[in-house]
């Protein structure tokens, strides 16, 4: 399954909204704790989430992207204000025509925003679980970010990003299958 063009703009908008819920409600004293993504704290999710999305909102303008790396310490504010910009961005009109540059280098736009959508959707989700916030969206989205991450888990294995699947019951949520697939244990715990 591969997410289809016409399905991304809701789903960015709606799991951005998400992020921006689960960023407002960070506190000081979280940044240091553990995510599910084992890779990050939620102070350094905070940085990689944000310049991330900064980056996609350049790739939906089709701007060039900086040639260096912003400094570390991303507020969540700003991470809010990233996830705002980058939904606006991929609503615009010819978002999702040509190729973009995004990520490691050139690419169609629609999978840059494919990327896109799965970088908030999950990373969202990590945030939110690692805070203890809600992250709530709705089903069309949640099929939607599942396309997302079956159709770039070969390339996110190989490249480190993704862990193995991870079983999940029959009677799963799809959001729930959309976690497993990119290795992420949906019953995580703080």
């Amino acid at each position: 399954m591969t997410t289809q063009l016409n399905t991304l703009p809701a789903a960015i908008q709606e799991c951005a909204e998400a992020v921006v819920a689960t960023a407002s409600g960070i506190r000081p004293e979280q940044l240091g704790d553990r995510t599910p993504c084992e890779k990050y704290t939620v102070a350094e999710l905070l940085d990689h989430l944000g310049t991330t999305l900064s980056s996609s909102a350049r790739a939906a303008r089709k701007e060039a992207q900086p040639g260096e790396a912003p400094a570390p310490g991303m507020s969540p504010r700003a991470v809010a204000d990233s996830a705002n910009s980058a939904a606006a961005a991929w609503g615009l009109p010819g978002a999702y025509e040509g190729t973009t540059v995004f990520g490691p280098g050139e690419m169609p736009a629609g999978f840059a925003a494919t990327i896109t959508l799965e970088e908030l959707a999950l990373h969202g989700w990590d945030l939110a679980r690692a805070t203890g916030s809600p992250f709530t969206i709705g089903e069309d989205a949640a099929q939607a970010a599942l396309g997302a991450v079956q159709q770039i888990a070969d390339q996110a294995r190989a490249a480190g990003s993704f862990g193995p699947p991870v079983p999940v019951a029959a009677d799963a949520t799809v959001f729930d299958r959309a976690l497993a697939a990119s290795g992420r244990n949906p019953g995580w715990a703080r």
